[in-house]
């Protein structure tokens, strides 16, 4: 290859090297055997590998010019490949997918080393280059099956004979992705000049043409062409490096992976951070260790509001392992050089000092706080927030029917008017009260059994959360939400899953409702760019029939529809993503998927067939990126060292 041996597939032979030249059949033979032809112009990425033709006068599209092309191809700077296009079974592009045949004849030297997945180059002779991958290899017959074959077959099975390439041909499938070309206008209108001198701009499009029968086929290893080809733009949020197969893409440049990166400015409409990301994988897939890699990019990133101010972003973060504070901290096993190749790549790294652990306080419990080294807040939430937050589902302890529903608002409602900040023991007194009970049944607004059934579902609830002796949430605003900080709000210390789904919900909702409302409550919410993550999300966000859970999932629905125009992005972790409720999950634009093993989950991320296939097979780190706003759908490994401390 042109990066002698740093490729991922090796060295691969010239495509007119001898090892071809036994293997092929008469129709292989018959479009690698042509020769001629001349050359002019430049391809995209000409000088590296790339293809350089020029026509001839008459007769250029004609017979003898496919043939003088064909050879003058394989002889060329592109020798270095790993076969040329075949016909024998048709070269065609089609509108419909399905009916695409591009087939590419691999030469005996290279059929070792390519790997479905890679990624190909096969020039035009105009200079433009169509952009592929493989998608299926096979093996097919050069010769009939005759009366030797049993014969054959019995000395290999006694060793006696070995397997011959030369009685086969190597075949690759090949996906066309785009066609790529160098737009001279484009170039030169961003560099000012006439666009006379140096290449222009690479550009792509969709396959709309067939190329050439003979056409050399090589692997892609310049960075430019791949980013152009699977649409990776060259700037923003740094997700991880290129691969295929769990092995990074090289190229010849330095450094030699490719990175990928997220949207994340308004060149093409809103930054991809405000369109929502879930990453998705199983314990021990490195999920947590990919989030705080891509959460850190975004801590001090800036962006504009509507009323034109630039703002940095503000992470708040649930946690329910106590692993997210440790972020403040410098990972200790990251040395210098790591430092450095880091920044030579423009990502972000090492422990972030605005970092907060602001705690739910609930009685009984208390939280260590020994893994990290982050300021830590006590906070408790009021039971007034059910009233000024609008949220009665947070009192109910358990599902309540459509009967039920109205009778806890009317309930409420009753206690508020008389009560404006009125705590929890002073609503269950209130409960308490049966000349209150006979009263509305009397009156047909609840009826008694149901008053009786909404009593004790409130009273189900934890009676430690409420009102505890800390500062109340809803004044700590400014904690809670700094532009350029972090906050985490850890859970793990909490004594029940309703405890933790309680503190969850209301400190989320809060932020959301602010940043939804035209008249918030904090303004400070209110005006800061905001990442909301959520680990776990599964357990907050589950698609459920009783009535609480449907005004949850309605709320952080409209949440993630207005997420671009409030600036309020949602970052959700899960290891069951097929629970996360469907309205939440659809507004969703980019998918991290690391390795699943249930099949349900890997169906619900809905990502295409040929990366689903390999995610139970992914290591740790090992990732499918589904971003349909952002690029082609590739796979990408993230770094193997956290950015921050990770773990013990």
């Amino acid at each position: 290859m042109a990066d002698s041996g740093d490729s991922e597939l090796g060295d691969f032979e010239d495509v007119g090297s001898s090892a071809d030249a036994g293997s092929s059949s008469n129709d292989e033979r018959g479009e690698d055997a042509t020769a001629g032809g001349a050359t002019r112009g430049r391809g995209p990425g000409a000088g590296n590998g790339e293809v350089e033709i020029e026509s001839d006068d008459a007769g250029a599209e004609g017979q003898d010019g496919f043939a003088r092309y064909a050879m003058d191809a394989a002889a060329g700077p592109t020798a270095a490949g790993i076969g040329t296009l075949s016909v024998a079974q048709g070269l065609r592009v089609s509108e419909d997918g399905e009916e695409t045949c591009i087939k590419a004849f691999v030469t005996a030297g290279n059929r070792e080393d390519v790997r479905l997945g890679t990624y190909l180059l096969v020039p035009y002779p105009d200079g433009e280059t169509l952009f592929s991958r493989i998608a299926a290899l096979e093996y097919e017959q050069e010769f009939h099956t005759d009366d030797a074959t049993e014969l054959t077959a019995r000395r290999r099975l006694q060793g006696t004979q070995s397997f011959t390439e030369a009685d086969y041909k190597f075949v690759a499938e090949l996906d066309p992705t785009a066609v790529l070309f160098e737009d001279n206008e484009a170039r030169s209108a961003s560099d000012g000049g006439d666009g006379a001198d140096g290449a222009g701009e690479l550009k792509r499009r969709m396959v709309d043409r067939v190329p050439k029968p003979g056409a050399p086929v090589r692997q892609a290893t310049d960075a430019e062409q791949i980013k152009t080809g699977l649409a990776i733009p060259d700037e923003g949020v740094f997700l991880g490096h290129l691969s295929v197969g769990g092995e990074k893409v090289r190229t010849a440049a330095e450094p030699p992976t490719v990175d990928y990166r997220l949207k994340d400015d308004y060149a093409d409409g809103d930054p991809l951070v405000f369109r929502h990301t879930l990453v998705a994988g199983g314990t021990g897939s490195g999920k947590t260790h990919a989030a705080k890699n891509v959460l850190r990019q975004y801590l001090g990133r800036t962006y504009e509001m509507d009323d034109g101010r630039d703002a940095k972003a503000a992470v708040v973060m649930f946690d329910p392992q106590d692993e997210y504070a440790q972020m403040h901290d410098d990972n200790p096993a990251f040395d210098g050089d790591w430092g450095r190749r880091l920044d030579r790549e423009g990502i972000d790294h090492g422990g972030h000092d605005d970092t907060v652990a602001l705690v739910p306080k609930e009685v009984g419990t208390s939280y260590p706080g020994e893994g990290h080294r982050a300021e830590q807040v006590e906070f408790t939430i009021p039971f007034s927030i059910v009233d000024e937050y609008d949220m009665p589902w947070l009192v109910a302890g358990a599902a309540l029917n459509d009967n039920q529903y109205p009778a806890l608002l009317t309930l409420l409602n009753r206690f508020f008017r008389n009560h404006s900040a009125g705590t929890y023991e002073q609503f269950l007194s209130f409960l308490d009260d049966l000349a209150l009970k006979e009263e509305l049944d009397e009156s047909g607004r609840v009826h008694e059994a149901t008053y009786d059934a909404v009593k004790r579902r409130v009273r189900g609830i934890p009676s430690g959360v409420f009102d505890q002796d800390a500062k109340p949430i809803t004044e700590l605003d400014t904690t809670l939400v700094r532009s350029g900080g972090l906050t985490v709000i850890p859970t793990y210390h909490l004594s029940s899953a309703r405890a933790k789904e309680m503190f969850v919900l209301a400190v989320s909702a809060l932020l959301v409702d602010d940043k939804l409302s035209n008249d918030p409550n904090s303004a400070r919410v209110d005006e800061t760019p905001l990442v909301l993550g959520m680990d776990e999300a599964h357990n907050f966000l589950a698609d459920a029939e009783n009535v609480q859970a449907r005004k949850v999932v309605q709320k952080f629905t409209e949440a993630a529809k207005q997420g671009r125009k409030e600036r309020l992005g949602l970052f959700l972790i899960t290891q069951d993503p097929q629970d996360v409720a469907d309205p939440v999950f659809k507004q969703v634009n980019t998918r991290l998927v690391l390795n699943l093993g249930d099949e349900d989950a890997i169906r619900s991320v809905n990502i295409p067939p040929s990366l689903a296939g390999k995610v139970p097979y992914m290591e740790k780190g090992q990732m499918v990126v589904y971003s349909p706003d952002n690029s082609e759908p590739v796979e990408v490994t993230g770094l193997p060292v956290c950015v921050t401390r990770h773990g013990d």
